[in-house]
């Protein structure tokens, strides 16, 4: 029987939603207060979600200790006070919405965690607005 394990984290980023094949019209017009040309931030939450058989030696699904390793080696110390159009590699040419960061991460943690596993991740942007990848 499969069992689901979470782990929450949290990191604080600044980004800017941006097009740049826009006029500064239309990107005003789409993005709003997040086309801040002085970029804004968020105070994001990362729900890590990973569902596997119960190991009968251990009695756990994934070590969280060992989850919550992989999450801050490989996200929150990316992506934790950053500002992710200019300091995050894969927002170099990626619009940083939450849909593209729920992805983005997704990505990154998929290749630490052993494929039997299944992987979701939800992160919120704000308490009212969040994502799930994948959906």
């Amino acid at each position: 029987m499969k069992v689901s394990v979470f782990r929450k984290e949290q990191f604080n980023s600044a980004h800017r939603l941006f097009n740049p094949e826009w006029s500064d019209e239309k990107n005003d017009r789409i993005f709003g207060k997040c086309n801040n040309p002085n970029f804004h931030g968020h105070n994001y939450e990362l729900v890590v979600r990973l569902t596997g058989e119960v190991d009968t030696e251990t009695g756990y699904v994934y070590d969280m200790k060992i989850l919550s390793d992989i999450i801050n080696e490989h996200i929150i110390d990316r992506f934790d006070h950053k500002n992710l159009n200019l300091d995050v590699k894969e927002f170099k040419n990626l619009n940083p919405t939450a849909e593209n960061i729920v992805i983005v991460i997704y990505r990154i943690l998929r290749d630490q965690i052993d494929s039997r596993y299944d992987l979701k991740i939800q992160l919120y942007e704000t308490k009212r607005n969040f994502v799930e990848y994948p959906a």
